[in-house]
């Protein structure tokens, strides 16, 4: 038996949550019941085998219209908790799009009004669902890699000037008085973030006990670009990501486990481990996935466990709280950065280069030399 799905926000990367859904309609498991968008989508929209589901601008109309079990949020930062909440109070189960909130205090008031109404939420962190992650784990329980002392994350990634028109919010900290928070660490690779900190085994809010961001900026927008996040754990153990929309030469971002005696690196999008360590030659694996609707559904028929629960992203928040209190992301110097005109994108000679080194040595941008980084004490939020 199937069970009925409404997508809110079915454009943009909601069309990678229409495939899926149809994929999993293909299955038999779920049944596209209701499409929420604020222009109906048009039938060159629909892929073929999604039929004719319900379309409406009201979200919680289309809810009670069509009885859905589950809802599927992939819409504007600012608006998942009042959506997700609109779900939850007619008993809707949830998939979130990460990230789940632009602010600490917007993400406690959604996963408590989730948990209060008695449904379920699954955070929308793809890369927790790949096998590799507890095969990881494992290696370093058993001390493949000695004692773990740090987890380093790097994303080195590209954006045209374009990118940060594609929608009102894009490339905003604020809207119209509203926390947006849309930065390179925070939405785009917002993963390497989350899965750094899963690795590091401090997924939870209270395993975070100090923040040092530093947050700049090449385009001409408000938020981040090009920065770099430190987090202390509970178990003092850091966790340094960087990041930039204006690499060089984009590459697949990763995220690596250093410890005593090796180390151990994962491509969080391909699924793909490299483990070297002392004594043995590199070893290299590919794992699964597994697809976290599927999971969702899953766990509402069998009770499967629920791989990306609220607070399995509560540490991830605690970073985005820390890059919203921060002070504004500060403009690179003219000389920092060059216009690529056949891509029409922003490059920051150099910056690949930093990106790795600071998942590789887990130090900040100021502490790597960059002329650049400023030069005052990196800004800190103790939690």
């Amino acid at each position: 038996m199937s069970i009925d799905i409404v997508l809110a926000g079915a454009r943009g990367h909601g069309r990678w949550h229409l495939d899926n859904i149809r994929r999993l309609q293909d299955k038999g498991i779920v049944r596209l019941a209701g499409v929420c968008e604020l222009t109906p989508l048009g039938p060159d929209e629909l892929s073929e085998g999604l039929g004719t589901p319900e379309q409406s601008a009201d979200f919680g109309a289309l809810l009670d219209s069509t009885g859905a079990r589950i809802a599927v949020i992939c819409t504007p930062i600012p608006t998942h908790t009042d959506l997700a909440l609109t779900a939850a109070a007619r008993g809707v189960h949830l998939l979130l799009e990460k990230p789940p909130a632009p602010s600490y205090a917007e993400f406690r008031r959604m996963a408590d009004g989730v948990a209060a109404a008695g449904v379920v939420c699954q955070i929308g962190f793809q890369s927790l669902g790949s096998h590799a992650l507890p095969a990881i784990r494992e290696l370093i329980a058993e001390g493949a890699i000695g004692e773990l002392t740090g987890v380093g994350g790097a994303g080195a990634w590209a954006r045209p000037e374009s990118y940060y028109r594609r929608a009102p919010w894009a490339g905003k900290r604020r809207l119209n008085g509203v926390d947006v928070i849309d930065g390179a660490l925070t939405n785009p690779l917002a993963h390497a973030v989350a899965t750094g900190l899963a690795l590091a085994g401090a997924p939870r809010a209270e395993d975070v006990s100090g923040i040092e961001t530093e947050l700049l900026r090449a385009n001409d927008i408000e938020s981040d670009d090009t920065s770099c996040v430190r987090v202390t754990t509970t178990r003092d153990l850091p966790v340094t990501v960087a990041a930039t929309l204006c690499a060089e030469d984009p590459d697949e971002p990763y995220v690596v486990a250093h410890g005593t005696s090796g180390r151990i690196t994962f491509w969080y999008k391909q699924d793909r481990v490299l483990i070297q360590r002392a004594g043995h030659g590199p070893q290299e694996y590919e794992y699964g996935r597994t697809d976290l609707l599927e999971n969702l559904v899953e766990h509402l028929a069998d009770g499967v466990e629920l791989l990306v629960t609220p607070d399995a992203t509560g540490a991830f928040m605690k970073v985005v709280e820390a890059i919203r209190q921060a002070p504004d992301p500060a403009p690179l110097p003219r000389d920092a950065w060059r216009l690529l005109p056949d891509e029409q994108r922003r490059v920051v000679p150099g910056i690949d280069g930093l990106v790795a080194a600071a998942a590789d040595t887990l130090a900040l941008y100021s502490e790597l030399g960059a002329p650049w980084a400023p030069p005052e004490d990196p800004e800190e939020v103790s939690t």
